[in-house]
């Protein structure tokens, strides 16, 4: 298939779909999630504006990093429809989840350094967990990994 042209103002979905790497039906359950938006031709075939394009790969890398599409939803909600969003709204966006993806990336380095040893206390089922959660005192503060969840304690690999 050949690409749209450049220059082009608007996509059909099949164009907006090759050019973004999102399935068709992707791009029509973002349009009813109120994420991008279509007008639709006189014969009711839906074009995208150029712009739409970006909306999509940023759908794409939030989703990609865990990012819900009712928060994607709403911070798309503040930005402009009727232009092309510039670097500034862009940059406005990416410090709204920055807060979220440092927490984020915090808990998956914990994770990752922490779950062989331990999966969080509160399973006592690990010979660590006994240096870790003497006694589970964990308990105390809730069900579930809670090492995992809040700094509660330290893991079995700072025992």
């Amino acid at each position: 298939m050949e690409a749209p042209a450049w220059n082009k103002a608007e996509l059909t979905v099949g164009e907006m779909a090759r050019r973004s790497g999102v399935a068709v039906s992707a791009l029509h359950f973002y349009e009813r999630q109120g994420l991008i938006e279509s007008r639709r031709t006189s014969g009711n075939q839906r074009r995208y504006k150029r712009a739409m394009l970006r909306r999509v790969a940023l759908i794409r890398v939030a989703q990609r990093v865990g990012i819900p599409l009712s928060e994607i939803a709403s911070a798309m909600d503040n930005l402009p429809n009727g232009r092309t969003p510039t670097r500034e709204d862009w940059e406005q966006l990416s410090m709204r989840w920055r807060d979220e993806l440092d927490e984020r990336i915090k808990r998956l380095q914990q994770l990752r350094d922490d779950f062989t040893d331990c999966i969080g206390c509160g399973c006592l089922s690990l010979t660590c967990c006994a240096l870790a959660n003497t006694h589970d005192q964990l308990g105390e503060h809730g069900p579930g990994p809670r090492v995992l969840l809040e700094d509660a304690e330290p893991s079995c690999a700072d025992t």
